[in-house]
């Protein structure tokens, strides 16, 4: 019994570090910037990509050719709102449009601009992307290719 209970003890710290919930691995952050630029290039638009962890943390970004520099703030910026708030930035997009809209710019990391989206697996949040370059309604679009490809 006392060698059982010693073994248990030796076992017990390597299981705690078990991965345990789902994350976005380089892999899918290749798979799902490769999904967006694809859909981007089929319609002749160059954008920024950036693919953010579930702690705000850059994974992959991507900027397409002639692209504005600006972009790639911007791009960041929209992933990083997805994430944190946990749903796409064409929420925060209409919010501003309504009476008092004026109050979500003041939170931070709210980014009121389509083309950022958060990616969920198993209903956990793992990620987020964000694009920028074209039109906010554009970006969402690409966002979206992205999102399906993961």
């Amino acid at each position: 019994m006392k060698k059982l209970l010693i073994v248990i003890l030796m076992v017990l710290p390597i299981l705690s570090f078990a991965q345990t919930k789902p994350y976005l691995t380089a892999a899918d952050a290749e798979r799902i910037t490769a999904a967006a630029e694809a859909k981007a290039t089929a319609e002749g638009w160059n954008v920024v990509i950036a693919i953010l962890d579930e702690g705000g943390n850059l994974l992959s970004l991507k900027r397409m050719d002639g692209v504005q520099i600006g972009s790639i703030d911007v791009a960041q910026a929209k992933a990083k709102s997805a994430v944190f708030f946990k749903r796409p930035t064409k929420v925060f997009e209409e919010a501003m449009k309504g009476e008092g809209g004026a109050r979500i710019a003041t939170l931070p990391n709210a980014v009121g601009v389509e083309g950022g989206l958060p990616i969920f697996k198993d209903g956990i949040i793992v990620g987020s992307i964000g694009v920028s370059g074209v039109t906010s309604a554009q970006d969402g679009i690409i966002a979206e290719a992205g999102v399906k490809g993961y």
